[in-house]
């Protein structure tokens, strides 16, 4: 059952068509990743499912509901981290949870979610005090504070240490161990690659390719395999990595030698990502 579905869903401001005849579906309880240079128009159409802005034209169902329209209990069942938020900079951490939890019929335990997301050395700070990766943290407690179905992550780490930005992998991993859906934008490719399920690459208002991560690193993008013979390196570009393979090392093995150094890698996340979003839109919309 689909939590999200969108169907030619287009927005303009003025001359400047934003979202142009976007299509794609979520599954209930799937990780969604949304990836696309400034410009593509992922913000536009986040804000469009959660009901922030209107459209002029399409279908879009979240959690059964038209966002546009929504039943009374919408607000209820979503959860959303904003690129940017204003809090109240005089209250606590323990504070503010329990203000947001306090909006919610069945809010998730404040100290809880505090821990979940590693605030708790910090749960009677005052925001104005907490650095700009401790702020992130907090948006994020208060979009899980209300145990949400669905949660829009726009850029959930962004300004996040190595160390608490694996945390944060962690702490989505298991809002999907829970059945939560996620819609996550992020510019960074390796956490797309790591979180999501499936992947859509936006450009110029356009879906240009969905897919798992798997996926779209099978793409016109040729396999490298390197070796090195008498020496020097020798990189191989092959649409065909296995049989190329198979018979290096029949050779290799019929003259009683290694292949030295040998290395075979497929294109990354982000090589296909940088080559969708270069390409033609039309070519792949």
């Amino acid at each position: 059952m689909s939590a999200i579905s969108v169907r030619g869903l287009r927005k303009s401001y003025g001359t400047l068509e934003a979202v142009r005849g976007v299509d794609f579906e979520i599954a209930e309880g799937e990780v969604f990743g949304l990836l696309g240079p400034n410009g593509a128009g992922k913000t536009t159409t986040v804000e469009i499912l959660e009901g922030y802005r209107s459209r002029d034209a399409g279908e879009v169902r979240v959690l059964g509901h038209d966002p546009q329209r929504p039943g009374p209990d919408f607000r209820e069942r979503i959860g959303v981290v904003l690129q940017q938020s204003e809090l109240w900079p005089n209250l606590t951490v323990r504070e503010t949870h329990a203000i947001f939890a306090g909006y919610y019929r069945r809010s998730r335990d404040v100290d809880e979610v505090i821990e979940l997301v590693g605030l708790a050395d910090k749960a009677d700070a005052r925001v104005k005090s907490l650095s700009g990766g401790q702020k992130r943290r907090l948006d994020l407690g208060i979009a899980l504070v209300g145990d949400p179905d669905l949660v829009f992550l726009d850029e959930p780490t962004t300004g996040f240490d190595p160390a608490a930005r694996r945390a944060a992998w962690e702490m989505i991993r298991s809002l999907r161990s829970l059945g939560k859906t996620v819609l996550l934008t992020t510019h960074y490719l390796d956490e797309a690659e790591q979180l999501a399920d499936r992947v859509a690459v936006m450009r110029e208002g356009r879906i240009v390719r969905v897919g798992t991560p798997a996926d779209l690193t099978t793409t016109e993008l040729q396999t490298e395999i390197r070796f090195r013979r008498d020496g020097e390196e020798v990189l191989l570009r092959t649409d065909e990595p296995t049989r190329v393979l198979a018979e290096l090392t029949a050779e290799a093995v019929a003259r009683g030698e290694e292949l030295e150094g040998l290395e075979v890698r497929r294109p990354t996340l982000e090589e296909v990502y940088l080559a969708l979003t270069e390409e033609p839109a039309e070519a792949g919309a």
